[in-house]
């Protein structure tokens, strides 16, 4: 970044919500709320992935990866936001939104290949259930998981410094409650078109190359499913996918939505609530979505508590 933007000023205005005060406080409590929540329900899809030996399979790796991402995910976003909103000094530090930009963004990244992973063990399972341990062998597991965080991180890396090369002539007013790429891009003092467009090919990248991964794998299951001709048959091998087809299709729905979206001022504040439920909703109701429609997950839920009262 030019020596401008390092002298001029120490940090960044997050305008967020700062119109609506009224808003404010309403969502301080609500936000807060949420985030404890999502902390309590990913913390518990952890505890019992490595607590009960059932669980220890590929699909519960990645879920408890995918639980973790999403912890680190709002940890990132929400307690900064949680500060602006509690008083007038809607602040953060240059280096704060420099990290808050990058690490949001590596996992942001790291979740959509991670969904596109777990579609394809949801392929193995109901497609190839004969060779399915062969196939997602543990080696195999931990290599994909791997491999999904460091092209998370990479990919970040690789956009947060070609975002904060640009020239800013001193604005510091982000209109957004967290460092993101397209508030930051309307901050640049030159023009963006290169950036834009590097930033709507890596979208189309990391979003739509695990999107058309999962559908192809569901597509498949599809017809694998269709072939059953027991009625439970059928439902079992839906049950087992339909988490996390949920959670697919939440998260990316939102996610291009905000980032395919046409840029106008009209749709700011609706890339501001649409970016409020893929950072803080998502990450706390997937534990939820995951829990109630898994049986798995209840009964090692029950074995753990009837465990622990039994100990008394």
């Amino acid at each position: 970044m030019e020596q401008k933007n390092g002298s001029s000023f120490t940090g960044f205005i997050l305008l967020g919500f700062s119109d609506r005060p009224q808003l404010e406080l309403v969502l301080f409590v609500v936000l807060l709320i949420f985030y404890i929540f999502t902390l309590l329900g990913n913390t518990t899809i952890i505890a019992l992935s490595y607590l009960d030996p059932c669980l220890h399979t590929p699909m519960y790796f990645f879920l408890s990866n995918l639980s973790f991402l999403d912890m680190c995910y709002t940890t990132s976003i929400v307690p900064q936001f949680l500060v602006n909103l509690s008083g007038a000094d809607k602040s953060i530090s240059f280096g704060g939104c420099e990290a808050q930009f990058f690490i949001s963004l590596a996992l942001g990244c790291t979740e959509c290949i991670l969904l596109g992973v777990m579609a394809f063990d949801r392929y193995a399972a109901v497609c190839r259930p004969l060779h399915y341990t062969v196939i997602m062998h543990p080696r195999l597991c931990a290599l994909m998981a791997s491999a999904s965080w460091v092209t998370g991180f990479a990919i970040s890396l690789l956009q947060t410094v070609l975002t904060f090369l640009l020239p800013l002539c001193g604005r510091n007013k982000l209109d957004h409650f967290f460092c993101e790429i397209p508030p930051f891009l309307k901050l640049a003092c030159v023009d963006t078109t290169m950036n834009v467009y590097m930033t709507f090919f890596g979208s189309v990248i990391i979003l739509l190359t695990p999107v058309s991964l999962i559908m192809v794998s569901y597509g498949r299951i599809v017809r694998v499913v269709l072939r059953i001709k027991s009625t439970a048959g059928r439902r079992k091998a839906f049950g087992t996918c339909g988490s996390h087809l949920t959670v697919v299709s939440l998260f990316f729905g939102t996610a291009i939505s905000v980032y395919f979206q046409p840029s106008s001022s009209d749709s700011q504040d609706q890339e501001k609530f649409m970016s409020l439920f893929y950072t803080v909703i998502i990450p706390m109701t997937n534990p939820l979505i995951y829990t109630l429609r898994n049986r798995d997950v209840k009964g090692a839920m029950k074995k753990v508590l009837w465990k622990a009262s039994d100990s008394r």
